[in-house]
């Protein structure tokens, strides 16, 4: 035998070794089943992630917070918001001196009793005794407890219902239209402001010291929108005839009605200053009063008479 073949046959056979191949960075390992993409992403995004603790890029700052984030303009924010509230501060201190805004809960503290006794004697102002507006600890009571107090809840309901009653009657002579309605809403509002300026003026040029308020000149004054609905509507049903009975009896109600409220309020003032009956001033007081009274029937008539064919 050769020598080679001996020793190959007296040597034990070493097991062959098989070469793995070494993974390069950018290979996959041929045993995993799914890519890992992980490495490039962070390869392609590691610039952006770094930044944040999260794996997600930093978000850049937006200009707003970088303004926001501006002392000056913090500064500017906070003086800003100073002189708002001192504007507003002064504008409701302003509006109070006038319209005392702050007591319109008082003239809407009504209930269903009160407001039917209410419309009782608008109506029926001949059958009531006692006028006196009753007071507790020098503050009127609530409308709901008293029927002489004023209110604005009937003025305001009457005065929209009066707008409706308006539209109805110019719709029912084919002469409705938007602008012909806001123009019968505005001169309704017009007139009352006229009526206020008014009276007030009287009172400055009179020199009576009276606690009626602007908002009580409004309550009273706007009864009259209640006669007129009235007087719109049995013109509406009857004709001409059913117009003016209604309207004129609701025109002397509401003449009575505020010449008995009205003389409290500003002729009780005089006797409470000692000015004699007879004295000057006091006539021309009564005669204010008997103004006012008079100028509701004129401007019911006016405001509702080319409503009615």
């Amino acid at each position: 035998m050769h020598p080679a073949g001996l020793a190959a046959a007296g040597t034990p056979r070493q097991p062959s070794k098989r070469r793995t191949p070494v993974s390069q960075p950018g290979m996959a390992d041929p045993h995993q089943l799914f890519d890992d993409t992980s490495s490039a992403q962070s390869r392609g995004y590691g610039a952006q992630r770094a930044p944040s603790g999260l794996g997600y890029p930093a978000p850049s700052a937006s200009p707003q917070a970088a303004f926001l984030a501006d002392p000056v303009s913090n500064m500017a924010m906070a003086y800003g918001s100073s002189l708002a509230a001192q504007g507003k501060e002064l504008v409701d201190k302003n509006i109070d001196r006038f319209v005392p805004v702050t007591k319109l809960k008082y003239y809407f503290a009504v209930d269903t009793m009160y407001v039917g006794k209410k419309l009782g004697l608008l109506f029926f102002p001949y059958l009531h005794q006692d006028w006196e507006v009753q007071y507790q600890q020098d503050t009127p009571v609530a409308p709901r407890f008293d029927i002489n107090a004023p209110d604005l809840y009937i003025p305001a309901m009457a005065f929209i219902t009066y707008v409706l009653v308006a539209g109805l009657a110019l719709g029912t002579q084919d002469r409705f239209s938007p602008d012909l309605l806001g123009l019968q809403a505005s001169s309704a509002l017009a007139w009352l402001t006229l009526e206020v300026l008014a009276i007030l003026l009287s009172l400055y040029l009179v020199t009576v010291n009276t606690d009626l308020t602007t908002i009580d000149l409004v309550a009273f004054l706007g009864y009259k929108y209640v006669g007129m609905i009235g007087g719109v509507l049995m013109g509406l049903l009857f004709g001409k005839i059913g117009y003016y009975l209604v309207l004129g009896w609701c025109c002397v109600s509401i003449f009575v009605f505020m010449i008995r409220t009205l003389r409290l309020k500003i002729l009780a003032e005089a006797a409470a200053e000692g000015v004699p009956v007879r004295g000057a001033r006091n006539q021309l007081r009564m005669y204010l009063t008997m103004a006012v009274a008079a100028a509701q029937p004129l401007l019911m008539y006016w405001l509702t008479f080319h409503l009615v064919r």
